[in-house]
């Protein structure tokens, strides 16, 4: 069975993108200070990518409007909207954790859940993800769209490591 893994980043207090949706505010705290990248490593473990409409429409208007960044990569976009799909990018109807339970039973490798809080939160409420692989920014946005939303079961985790730098702590959890 494949592992389902968040990777995102929040702010301080919990958002994965401030009022409006923007998220510039995605930073550390020195432009001029030091980066991991631990993005490269992840991404080598993945073959599988799964967000929601708006994470789909600011990367390609946004974020990286001239190059998909997932080449190589099957993304499926979770989307009520009829998109004509290719083969690196599916438009799909399936509810998130629909299409991460069919995903899982296929081979291949890990499955990244790149965002939205319409994705991720159902996910959680299933406990459906494996690893938890949070970066926090050092940012208080005090409104947004949350991370995380209310669920009825606890979910207990088990920290397999911390890196810090430039004000950035990124954590990785898995499923205890």
């Amino acid at each position: 069975m494949r592992k389902v893994i968040l990777y995102i980043a929040m702010s301080l207090d919990g958002y994965i993108a401030d009022r409006k949706g923007n998220v510039n505010w995605l930073a550390g705290q020195d432009d001029a200070g030091e980066q991991i990248d631990t993005y490269g490593a992840f991404i080598n473990e993945v073959d599988t990518v799964v967000m929601g409409w708006n994470t789909y429409r600011q990367i390609t208007t946004e974020l990286s409007p001239e190059e998909w960044p997932y080449q190589g990569l099957t993304t499926y976009v979770i989307t009520h909207r009829r998109q004509p799909s290719s083969a690196d990018i599916r438009f799909v109807q399936e509810e998130p954790c629909s299409l991460v339970r069919r995903l899982r039973e296929e081979q291949g490798r890990a499955i990244w859940i790149c965002g939205g809080s319409r994705i991720i939160q159902p996910l959680v409420r299933e406990d459906l993800l494996d690893v938890y692989h949070i970066s926090v920014i050092p940012t208080i946005l005090g409104a947004g769209l949350p991370l995380f939303a209310e669920i009825s079961q606890k979910i207990k985790l088990k920290l397999r490591s911390t890196h810090v730098y430039n004000g950035i702590v990124e954590s990785v959890y898995v499923r205890r």
